[in-house]
């Protein structure tokens, strides 16, 4: 049954036109409904059943700036309200309205197992019967910490922490005391949390909502950031060169994926390494998004370069908060207590993350688990790809492992330039389109889908078979 709120009482009291209003003329959204499909936003709703969401989005807003505890969970790029999950299972997605999603968000990223995996439910809820947090330490710290190090033998030491933001400033601090300089490389497009000193040029959530580089952020604060586009190799090769002896550390995605997904071109990785070991600069690997999920030793180990110093998150906590930041002995040996690099936190090592992230390793150990992922995600990408080639729409497909980017350009994407010539008002028809026939892509042209273990290939057929009709639609 489909379920229509206009949202706007009558005609005659319509208030101005909303985006998606501008996006779908009044005859396509007509026929959008008479012929049963759930459509795009009309008026801030779908022809879905969305009356929950959108009373509870704005009760949230009354409380929580925007509605939402993350900028891109507002929908701002695609237009309308986001819908409120209410409980998530294998690789659907549940609202408070009673609709169902394939998701490809996936928590964006973590949820390499798909949601509420068995294994990883029933160790969390052992976990928590002997309690939630203790501010001491525990033997389940030493065994995750040991799957790290044995996955990712560049991190020959780990130290656990709460977020993916909070690894990278812990590993940035640790590379200006090694090398006693402050200067930091970032690459364009790349997202490394919302540290003061690395909102410049930003991706991810930055880049979806068009804000301004470092709102709120002192000159001082970045006046040691030095940006450069993604993958160029000869400019990159310039600037380390002409700044080597005041740059501490080089950062980047190895894999970028928050401007949607732009892979490493051959050598743009082996030259970072090979330069930040010349002049004795330290090269950080941001793996928050990469680790266990392009392969289980993360994209160091796809690619075989191994940096000075990794930061991990989302996957090694199996869907709950965490972080860690790794590297050799002789750097690590310099964090405090064991050296003068100070770095602490509450809840540091959290039983009940740490019990979800060694649960979650140890299924993605279980022989074959990343070739089905990988054999899943190519059929995803390339059947995706070519049903936009037949439907006639410009579509530049990009993938590694399971995490994949769709672009609506003609040209090939190698950097953040270039991501933002993608048609993002298409995307927004895509999006929106896609939601009505029950599939979740991200709400963002910046951002990356992945697929998980709990992915069938029946909804893989139904999502290529549904982007199939949207194509032809756009």
């Amino acid at each position: 049954m489909i379920f229509v709120d206009l949202g706007h009482g009558s005609l005659k009291s319509r208030p101005r036109r909303s985006a998606v209003d501008r996006l779908y003329p009044l005859t396509t959204r007509c026929r959008l409904f008479l012929t049963g499909l759930r459509s795009p936003w009309y008026g801030g709703a779908l022809f879905m059943k969305t009356t929950t969401s959108k009373k509870l989005f704005a009760a949230a807003q009354r409380v929580i700036p925007g509605g939402v505890n993350s900028p891109v969970r507002a929908f701002r790029s695609v237009g309308g309200h986001p819908l409120f999950i209410k409980r998530a299972k294998g690789a659907r997605l549940y609202d408070v309205d009673g609709n169902s999603f394939i998701d490809y968000v996936l928590s964006w990223g973590p949820m390499i197992l798909g949601h509420a995996p068995a294994a990883v439910i029933q160790a969390i809820t052992r976990a928590a019967a002997n309690g939630t947090s203790y501010g001491a330490p525990t033997e389940l710290e030493i065994r995750l910490a040991h799957m790290v190090t044995e996955a990712v033998p560049s991190m020959q030491q780990v130290r656990l922490v709460n977020s993916g933001t909070e690894a990278i400033m812990s590993a940035i601090r640790l590379a200006r005391a090694h090398t006693r300089r402050d200067g930091v490389l970032k690459f364009e497009g790349c997202y490394h949390g919302h540290a003061d000193y690395l909102l410049a040029k930003a991706g991810s959530g930055v880049a979806t909502l068009g804000l301004p580089d470092s709102p709120g952020v002192p000159v001082d604060f970045t006046k040691h950031t030095l940006t450069a586009p993604y993958n160029d190799i000869n400019g990159v090769r310039k600037l380390i060169k002409s700044h080597a002896g005041k740059l501490a550390c080089v950062i980047v995605e190895p894999v970028a994926g928050n401007m949607g997904v732009v892979p490493p071109h051959d050598e743009f990785l082996p030259m970072l390494r090979a330069l930040t070991r010349e002049h004795g600069i330290v090269l950080i690997f941001d793996e928050v998004i990469t680790g266990f999920r392009v392969h289980y030793g993360g994209a160091q180990a796809l690619y075989g370069i191994e940096p000075d110093l990794t930061c991990l998150g989302k996957i090694i906590g199996g869907g709950l908060p965490v972080g860690a930041y790794g590297g050799a002995r002789e750097l690590m040996q310099q964090i405090a207590p064991a050296g003068p690099v100070y770095q602490a936190g509450t809840l540091s090592g959290n039983p009940l993350a740490v019990t979800a992230g060694i649960a979650t390793l140890k299924q993605l150990k279980v022989p074959g688990v990343y070739r089905g992922l990988e054999e899943q995600a190519r059929a995803l990408a390339e059947g995706l790809a070519e049903r936009a080639k037949r439907a006639g729409v410009p579509l530049m497909q990009t993938r590694v492992g399971s995490m994949m980017g769709a672009f609506f350009t003609k040209e090939p994407v190698v950097d953040y330039v270039s991501a933002k010539q993608s048609d993002t008002q298409r995307y927004a028809k895509y999006f929106h389109r896609m939601l009505a026939k029950g599939v979740y892509f991200a709400p963002s042209q910046f951002e990356a889908a992945f697929l998980s273990t709990a992915h069938t290939s029946r909804d893989l057929a139904h999502t290529l078979a549904s982007a199939y009709t949207v194509f032809q639609a756009l």
